[in-house]
């Protein structure tokens, strides 16, 4: 038996996301400006917004050893479970910036951050809605586990 899974996205210019999106958005943005990368010069940024309105960001952070570096979605992710236990994040927004300019295409999490993306969506009892951007325009999904739908559980 052959099935079909679709994953029900949007895909919008940056501009027509609401404000506190768009501001969700530029926090991202800024945090490109933290990554440590000297070897890709890829810079992540990646921004949550916590459900009493708290931000946090977080970016990339190569290693020389490599593959020790890690990727920004998961240091915001851990940073969260870390220091705000009892709190839920409500969006996050990534954005990437390659040769000092923002990607043309969106940036999507690898496997590794969308498997914590459930995972803390699972912790915290909620989904997180993910603004995933390129230099004008977005992905937006609803839930991290769309991203990830044959998920690995305990």
């Amino acid at each position: 038996m052959e099935l079909k899974h679709e994953i029900p996205y949007r895909h919008l210019p940056i501009a027509d996301l609401p404000e506190a999106d768009r501001s969700l958005v530029e926090f991202s943005r800024q945090a490109c400006g933290t990554s440590y990368s000297p070897y890709s010069g890829f810079r992540v940024g990646a921004a949550a917004r916590l459900d009493d309105g708290t931000i946090l960001t977080a970016s990339n952070q190569e290693s020389e050893v490599f593959p020790s570096g890690m990727c920004a979605e998961r240091i915001l992710l851990y940073k969260f479970q870390s220091d705000f236990a009892g709190r839920t994040i409500t969006a996050v927004a990534v954005s990437a910036r390659q040769n000092d300019a923002p990607t043309l295409r969106e940036v999507y999490p690898c496997g590794g951050c969308a498997q914590v993306f459930v995972d803390t969506e699972k912790r915290q009892g909620a989904p997180i809605r993910l603004i995933l951007c390129g230099a004008e325009s977005c992905t937006v999904v609803d839930t991290a586990r769309r991203l990830l739908p044959f998920t690995f559980e305990l």
